[in-house]
């Protein structure tokens, strides 16, 4: 015991010993001119500053070897630079681009952190920052904003992402890079995931198995969390959201602060919403939910290692708006708490971010356990099922020392899932399992005359599947236990050329594939109104994706577009039937076909140099999913556009920074459902807003208003499951979103 004492103090000295490193320097823009409150990030540390009012800034602390920095500043393009701190003290002064365009972001989910055109992988970006008054109660359906991305969704509290065409477990959500497990599989379930804390969201769409292995054959959406505070300060804010169509009210409270090495944070979010009004006014039943939640995070960094550890909880209960509910809770009247037919949702996940710097190679060991609990109340205090997924992850990345214009990664995952049914509930949705998995891949990224830059990689997966029998041979509920082996390889291989400043070209073909998961091996049973069937004889479905992209700005316009193709054999889905149990319930059945999607997307942007004041920005998007035999598939999506106007003005009476909008989302008709789906009609939707900021004392008050469904329209969206049951999309929302920010800091600034 006391050698291993000794040997633990021994390596603890090593990693907290040696010279701090420390890099300063000034931010200015073309003129030379200082900018004061400039972002400076290291993605690896978890540690940042901002500039002071002469554009100077300071980090201290500071791991050997080569480091990315960040610098960012609102109206400018962004820039990394990679610096060697072993050197000692390091003088680094940058100049930033104004530009009235900001179309090369920074990206994490590629591999590497680079800027938007440096990555050979197109990664949409979401500043959830810029869109609290998005007047939506479900801030996941702000991704819809992206073209390629739509919602299925179940009113306001159920949703989840489609990515062109493919949805549930064919996309994968990360929660600050972490596989995020909740029982995917369902369009019944939401995604789970607390809006506030989180920064940015990363969306790749396409194969994204190299990195993230199975599940990830559509894509990927990463929900990133905010940023540490500043080296040296302490600050908060709190959050108020008011919703008048579903009287929905959100609170949220949070602090953070940081030191030289120390970072920590917490968060507290409370929501509730009653049953929505559909267009032109009557409640839609059972579409009620509420919860809590609670964040916290904290970190050390040193020369030699970053540590990170972050724990998300949220519980919530959400009405499902289902035929059987439908009566009672009319006659019970519109109400704000779930009291039959509901769900409680628990969510714990704890996971931990670290990176050691061993001289030229940088270390990164992740890990994560998270449990998912989930509760279907018939009544007050019946339970009819009661299941809880307990999920372990790891994950290995050794960064190699890269030459000039290349850069190589080789990485490890895996994952341990139970399972388990509690108290012997009178429905087993899903047979008590285990599920292991295991993966390796490697990528290399290489740069050819500062023009060309070439990704390519390899990943083999292998997945283990064991469940346990539920009932006994002669019942109609029988399953019999299964055990499953999967395994397989993918590739990727990518290219970026950027024939100047202004033109950018990017092509990408990948292979991917994703294993047949629980529910759809093993399913038979009732499953909210729809009785659900699994096939235990599925085999994994394998896609290959090629798409290209062209982007194109001037100072003044960027424009975007893209095509894709995507080939997938034994694609598995489901989809409904003709017939019904005895019971009357409608039978869905998954199946597998070979099949194809194929679509496009296209974007303009314009902001004039010389007319900052105005935005215009419109998108279009075009997703078709057909089998092998022609028929179309289920749940895809229809076309539609998407047209913002933003006015901008520094002060509007006692508003400052403030702004106008007009959002019209026009869909059109859906006309190509599959065989037991009914067509759907278009329609067009407009939105207005109006916000700002407010001066109290040293702080400035961030304040929106916004009208949703200005016209109260009454409209079905191709991909609601309240189709079903006769209901419509929500009717005209007046919704207020209020950010007081509160806190000591060096510095005040506007």
């Amino acid at each position: 015991m006391k050698k291993i004492f000794v040997s633990g103090a021994l390596l603890l000295a090593f990693f907290c010993a040696g010279a701090q490193h420390r890099i300063s320097g000034r931010i200015t823009n073309q003129d030379n001119d200082p900018l004061p409150g400039a972002t400076v990030f290291i993605s690896e540390l978890s540690k940042g500053t901002v500039s002071d009012n002469h554009g100077n800034y300071e980090l201290q602390n500071l791991p050997d070897g080569k480091i990315r920095i960040q610098f960012s500043f609102i109206g400018y393009t962004s820039r990394i630079e990679t610096v060697d701190s072993g050197s000692g003290n390091t003088t680094l002064n940058i100049t930033l681009k104004q530009t009235a365009i900001e179309a090369d972001e920074i990206v994490i989910s590629g591999g590497y952190n680079t800027t938007q055109h440096e990555n050979a992988v197109k990664i949409d970006v979401l500043n959830l920052t810029d869109n609290r008054s998005s007047g939506i109660p479900d801030f996941t359906r702000v991704l819809t904003s992206v073209p390629g991305v739509d919602m299925i969704s179940k009113g306001n509290g159920i949703s989840r992402p489609v990515i062109r065409g493919l949805s549930l477990n064919d996309i994968l959500v990360l929660s600050n890079g972490v596989r995020f497990e909740n029982y995917q599989f369902s369009d019944h379930h939401p995604l789970g995931i607390e809006e506030f804390g989180i920064e940015t969201v990363e969306i790749i769409k396409g194969p994204a198995s190299l990195l993230y292995g199975s599940d990830a054959i559509g894509g990927v959406i990463n929900f990133i969390k905010e940023k540490p505070a500043p080296v040296g300060q302490v600050e908060g804010d709190y959050n108020l959201q008011l919703f008048s169509n579903s009287q929905g009210i959100v609170n949220n409270l949070g602090i953070k602060g940081s030191t030289g090495n120390f970072y920590g944070g917490i968060r507290f979010g409370n929501k509730s919403h009653k049953d929505y009004l559909q267009g032109r006014g009557t409640f839609v039943p059972n579409t009620r939910f509420n919860g809590n939640s609670f964040l916290a995070n904290a970190g050390y960094h040193n020369r030699k290692m970053s540590l990170n550890l972050f724990y998300d909880y949220s519980r919530y209960k959400v009405g499902i708006a289902e035929e059987d509910a439908i009566d009672t809770i009319n006659a019970l009247g519109r109400g704000r708490k779930p009291e039959i037919f509901y769900m409680l949702i628990n969510n714990n996940l704890i996971s931990a971010r670290n990176n050691f710097f061993l001289d030229r190679f940088r270390l990164e060991v992740n890990s994560a356990w998270q449990q998912a609990g989930l509760m279907h109340f018939e009544g007050p205090s019946e339970v009819s099922i009661e299941m809880a997924l307990q999920t372990l992850t790891y994950e290995t990345r050794l960064y190699l020392p890269s030459g000039k214009g290349s850069e190589y990664i080789i990485g490890f995952q895996g994952s341990g899932q139970r399972n388990t049914n509690s108290n012997n509930r009178e429905t087993i949705l899903l047979p008590d399992a285990q599920i292991i998995n295991s993966s390796a891949f490697g990528l290399l990224q290489q740069t050819f005359f500062n023009k060309l830059k070439l990704q390519a990689g390899v990943r083999y997966d292998y997945r283990q599947m064991k469940s346990d029998p539920v009932s006994h041979p002669g019942d109609p509920a029988f399953r019999p236990s299964l055990e499953k082996n999967y395994g397989s390889f993918s590739g990727s291989l990518g290219a970026t050329f950027n024939e100047s400043e202004k033109i950018l070209f990017r092509f990408n073909v990948a292979s991917a594939y994703r294993t047949p998961n629980l529910p759809e091996l093993t399913a038979n049973g009732l499953h909210e109104e729809r009785y659900e069937v699994g096939d235990a004889g599925l085999k994994p479905t394998k896609s290959v994706e090629s798409d290209v992209s062209i982007h194109y700005h001037t100072d003044n316009i960027s424009f975007d577009v893209a095509a894709y193709y995507n080939i997938l054999n034994k694609y598995i889905y489901i989809s409904p039937g003709s017939d019904t149990t005895d019971g009357g319930s409608r039978i869905y059945r998954y199946s597998q076909s070979d099949a194809r999607l194929y679509g496009f997307e296209a974007g303009i942007h314009f902001h004039p140099k010389h007319h900052e004041w105005l935005h215009f920005e419109t998108t279009l998007s075009n997703v078709t999913g057909e089998k092998a035999n022609g028929e179309n598939l289920p749940f895809i999506p229809a076309s539609k556009v998407l047209t913002d106007l933003r006015l901008e003005k520094e002060k509007l009476a006692f508003l400052r920074k403030s702004y106008v909008s007009m959002n019209v989302q026009m869909t059109f008709d859906q006309n190509r459902p599959s065989p037991q789906e009914e067509k759907t009609s278009g329609y067009t939707l407009v939105d207005l807003g109006i916000g700002g900021r407010i001066r109290a004392s040293r702080q400035m008050i961030s304040i929106g208003i916004r009208v949703s469904n200005l016209f109260d329209v009454k409209y079905t969206d191709h991909l609601s499951t309240l189709r079903e049951v006769n209901y419509f999309n929500p009717g005209r929302n007046l919704s207020l979103d209020l950010k007081i920010p509160f806190g000591l800091s060096k510095t005040n600034r506007d």
